[in-house]
């Protein structure tokens, strides 16, 4: 299957929408295929010392994944909430403090 771009933005949160911007934020990170990091909360360990091939490339592929879906959210918040999760590392983490 060939892969395609997803252009549109992701929905903005500003403290009075939490509800419908949680179903479009889902949906909208379905689509760029990284709601996985928020629904399983990836531990991302260093690799062990001579990693096998299958271990770069899922450690690569979390590390990636992790990486995109905290920049879509970092562009879903208004600015006053990026000052408020910025230091979160985990993107589950962001999302269950904002659901807060």
């Amino acid at each position: 299957m060939e892969e395609t771009s997803f252009a549109m933005p992701p929905p903005v949160f500003n403290r009075q929408n939490y509800q419908t911007w949680a179903i479009r934020m889902i949906v909208h990170m379905q689509a760029l295929d990284v709601w996985d990091a928020v629904e399983k909360d990836y531990e991302i360990t260093p690799l062990p010392t001579n990693p096998t091939v299958a271990q770069m490339k899922n450690h690569r592929e979390k590390k990636t994944r992790n990486a995109k879906a905290n920049s879509c959210m970092f562009y879903a918040v208004s600015p006053s909430f990026l000052t408020k999760i910025m230091h979160f590392y985990s993107i589950a983490e962001i999302w269950e403090h904002l659901k807060d």
